[in-house]
C-alpha cells in the first residue's frame, strides 16, 4: 500500500517501543500539560467531581457514568483516526504518531519506579519506598510496612504488563492508533472510577466492564509471557507459575489482572493481592498464591526481571509480526 506520509504502522509501533524501553519518557514530555495521559486523567477526575455526587441515586450515577464513558470512546476514536490519517498522508507527521505511541506505552516508567522502591527498601528507607510507590497505586500507602510496599510494587509490575504494555500494543496491532487511544482511555477511567467501592460501584460500572472486555486477551497473554519469562529467570519456578496462574487467576478482583499477578506470585513463591486499603474504606479480597506474604527487596528485583523479560518477549513478537507483514 502506498504511504506517502509515513511508515507502516507496525514499524512505528516497534520504533516507539524500542525508544521508550531504552530512554523512557523524557522529563519534558512528562510535564507537558497536553500529555494524553494527563488529559485523560483530568477528564476522568472532572467528570467524577461533577457527575458522581453522593446526593444522586445509584441509577442516576450509573447512567451518567455510562454516558460520559461512551462519549470519551467516541472522542478518542475520532482523534485517533485523525492522527493515524495525518501520519500516513503528510510527510514527517509519522513522528507525531510515534511520539504519541511512546507516551501511551509504559515499559521503562514503571520499571524505573519499582526499581527505586527495591533500592529504598534495601537501604532501609521504608518512607522513601512509600513515596516511590504512591504514583503506582490508588491504595493508601502511609501505613504500609516494608513487606506490603514490596508486594504492591510487584503487583504494579504485573498490572502494568497487562494494561500498560500488552494492552496498548495488542489494540494498536488490531486497529492502529484509534484502538490504542480508546484502550488507554478506558484503562485510565477504570483506574480512577472503576473500583468496587460505594462511591464508584454505580458510576464506574460501564468503564469497569468495558475495561474487562478490552483487557481480556492482553491480560491472558501477559500471564503466558510471565510464564515463559520464568524459564529465563534464575531462582523462580515456572511449574508453580503455571499451577498458580490457572488456579488463582479468578480470585482477583479483576479476572484479567489475575492472570499475570497469579503467574508472578507462583513464579516468585509469594502470596499477593489480599485486602486493599483505600482512603475511605478497606476492601476484603482473596490472597493469590500459596507462598509467603513477606516479600523482600530481592523479590522486587526478581519481579522486575520477569517484567523486563516479558517486555522483551512482547517486543520480539511485534518484530516478528512486522517482518512477516513486510515480506
Amino acid at each position: 500500500m502506498d504511504r506517502p506520509g509515513g511508515f507502516d504502522p507496525l514499524i512505528l509501533l516497534l520504533l516507539a517501543m524500542v525508544v521508550e524501553a531504552y530512554a523512557g519518557q523524557w522529563g519534558a514530555l512528562k510535564k507537558l500539560s497536553v500529555h494524553p495521559m494527563r488529559l485523560l486523567t483530568a477528564y476522568a477526575d472532572w467528570c467524577d467531581r461533577k457527575l458522581n455526587r453522593e446526593t444522586r441515586s445509584q441509577t442516576d450515577r450509573a447512567v451518567r457514568g455510562a454516558v460520559f464513558t461512551l462519549l470519551l470512546v467516541l472522542v478518542c476514536t475520532a482523534v485517533g483516526w485523525a492522527v493515524a490519517f495525518l501520519s500516513q498522508t503528510i510527510p514527517m507527521l509519522w513522528a507525531l504518531e510515534a511520539l504519541l505511541i511512546m507516551m501511551l506505552i509504559d515499559q521503562r516508567g514503571t520499571y524505573a519506579q519499582v526499581r527505586k522502591i527495591g533500592k529504598a527498601l534495601r537501604d532501609g528507607g521504608v518512607e522513601t519506598a512509600r513515596q516511590s510507590l504512591a504514583p503506582l497505586t490508588s491504595e493508601s500507602v502511609e501505613r504500609m510496612d516494608a513487606h506490603n510496599v514490596a508486594r504492591t510494587g510487584i503487583e504494579a509490575c504485573a498490572e502494568t504488563l497487562a494494561a500498560g504494555v500488552l494492552g496498548p500494543v495488542f489494540w494498536y496491532v488490531l486497529f492502529g492508533f484509534p484502538g490504542l487511544l480508546v484502550f488507554k482511555a478506558i484503562s485510565i477511567l477504570d483506574s480512577r472510577i472503576g473500583r468496587k467501592t460505594a462511591k464508584y460501584r454505580a458510576f464506574g460500572f460501564t468503564a469497569a466492564r468495558l475495561n474487562d472486555i478490552l483487557l481480556f486477551v492482553p491480560a491472558l497473554l501477559s500471564g503466558l509471557f510471565v510464564l515463559v519469562a520464568s524459564l529465563f529467570v534464575p531462582t523462580v519456578s515456572p511449574a508453580r507459575s503455571l499451577v498458580i496462574m490457572f488456579r488463582d487467576a479468578g480470585k482477583h478482583r479483576s479476572r484479567n489482572i489475575g492472570w499475570p499477578l497469579a503467574a508472578m506470585a507462583g513464579a516468585l513463591g509469594l502470596t499477593l493481592a489480599g485486602p486493599r486499603k483505600f482512603s475511605q474504606e478497606t476492601i476484603q479480597e482473596s490472597w493469590i498464591g500459596d507462598g509467603t506474604a513477606m516479600a523482600t527487596p530481592r523479590d522486587v528485583g526478581r519481579g522486575l526481571y520477569l517484567f523486563g523479560v516479558s517486555c522483551l518477549l512482547n517486543g520480539a513478537l511485534v518484530g516478528a509480526l512486522t517482518a512477516w507483514r513486510l515480506t
